[in-house]
């Protein structure tokens, strides 16, 4: 790339920067958790159809078979009107029924290429917003109008971004050659949503695949993360198990106790052996059961994740909860069901894409630090499309934007240094032209 194009697409960023607090700050106000960002999607849709890109969204996206963790149909119906309420674009909101928010634009330039995808997660958070004069949102009036939905992880900018990332490469179109696929995701948290968009086949033609975070594991301005390893394999299941009740005082010998068959299995989950060849976690999130006190309790759900360093690992520690999960029905004569409510896979980025990244940032002058990689230290389902990718010849990294935040993510105080959106927009472009 010549030094007047660089110089062009880093001036263009940085003239956007208003239109993208605009945007990241609507995002913010209407903030909305997993599989139900219609409103969301469908203002990403309406942008990339008005910039000139082919538009795909809902079955055309999702996978129904591969979504995991969706919300009833009395839920998303609330949440679709709610969003048309909220000025959502109603021709695709149609179009998403069954919680299918996912969007893709696919720019051709005509000319031979790679296929290179960027991807953007949309969802937010299932908390409350912080209504505190110290939590800048609240006090500028952008803070979430919609309840137990915030976003505290980013991806309001995340998504701002990706639209600012739309615009100006349709405008630099001239400029490179190939195809550029922009996936907008929804549902990263709870790692529901990615493997449903690649089972449906959005990355199998790509050769090069980014992700990209705000703040996360860089939480300072100027910082810049070129590749991102360390993704904790994960599997989440709801673990539902159904007695029968009975008078706790008269017939206690007719009732079959739910409440025991999952505080067994509660204990007995955290005996699980470690594994030899890396690191492994579970946790039980929820224990609710019974309905008052002289009753034998009939119902009981657990919430429950499993972790580990591989997937190898994290299959091993989900198998053995399994088998333990059951094992105390049986003991007490109970009925389970298992629900899969999540996963993700391990993954590691590309020394190839790490290298490339590092080049681009070093070239550009918008960091202060920039770093090879780091561990990602959680899960992130980016890792379905990054292993679609990989298994199929194609190279995949996961790049971190530093920002500094005002609380931690997932914090109903969380915030971020705006300043970053157009550094993100521009280290994106730079490294999708340099590409060519």
């Amino acid at each position: 790339m010549d030094s007047n194009t660089k110089e062009k697409i880093i001036r263009l960023a940085s003239e956007m920067q208003g239109d993208l607090v605009i945007l990241r700050r609507d995002f913010h106000r209407h903030a909305e958790a997993g599989w139900t960002e219609f409103r969301t999607a469908s203002i990403v849709a309406n942008y990339l159809e008005g910039y000139g890109y082919k538009v795909l969204v809902g079955e055309d996206v999702i996978a129904e078979s591969a979504m995991m963790g969706v919300p009833s149909e009395e839920i998303l119906s609330l949440h679709m009107e709610r969003a048309k309420f909220q000025g959502a674009h109603a021709q695709y909101v149609d179009k998403m029924k069954g919680g299918k928010t996912g969007v893709v634009g696919i720019l051709e330039t005509g000319k031979p290429g790679p296929v290179i995808g960027l991807r953007f997660d949309m969802d937010a958070n299932d908390m409350t917003e912080a209504k505190d004069e110290k939590h800048r949102p609240f006090r500028e009036g952008f803070a979430s109008v919609n309840d137990e939905a915030m976003h505290a992880c980013a991806h309001d900018g995340h998504t701002a971004v990706g639209l600012g990332v739309a615009k100006l490469l349709m405008q630099l179109k001239d400029s490179f050659s190939g195809t550029v696929k922009l996936i907008f995701q929804p549902a990263e948290e709870g790692v529901r949503g990615a493997a449903s968009m690649a089972e449906k086949g959005v990355v199998n033609d790509v050769d090069y695949l980014l992700g990209m975070h705000l703040g996360s594991s860089a939480p300072e301005n100027g910082l810049f993360i070129c590749g991102t390893n360390g993704f904790l394999a994960t599997s989440k299941f709801d673990a539902i198990y159904s007695g029968v009740p009975a008078h706790a005082g008269a017939k206690p010998e007719e009732g079959k106790s739910a409440l025991l068959a999952a505080a067994s299995a509660t204990l007995s989950l955290q005996g699980i052996y470690r594994h030899s060849k890396g690191a492994s976690r579970i946790n039980i999130g929820v224990l609710q059961a019974g309905t008052g006190r002289n009753v034998v309790p009939d119902k009981a759900v657990m919430k429950i994740e499993t972790r580990g360093i591989t997937s190898e690992i994290d299959g091993f520690v989900k198998k053995e909860a399994l088998r333990m999960i059951n094992a105390s029905a049986l003991m007490y004569d109970v009925d389970v069901e298992i629900k899969e409510v999540g996963g993700a896979k391990s993954g590691k980025s590309d020394d190839e894409l790490i290298a490339f990244a590092k080049k681009s940032a070093e070239g550009s002058g918008l960091f202060n630090k920039i770093i090879d990689s780091a561990n990602l230290g959680g899960s992130e389902d980016f890792t379905y499309l990054m292993d679609r990718v990989q298994q199929r010849g194609g190279k995949a990294s996961y790049v971190i934007v530093g920002t500094k935040i005002a609380a931690g993510h997932h914090n109903s105080f969380f915030d971020f240094d705006e300043g970053a959106l157009s550094k993100a927009v521009a280290i994106l472009l730079l490294m999708v032209l340099g590409k060519n």
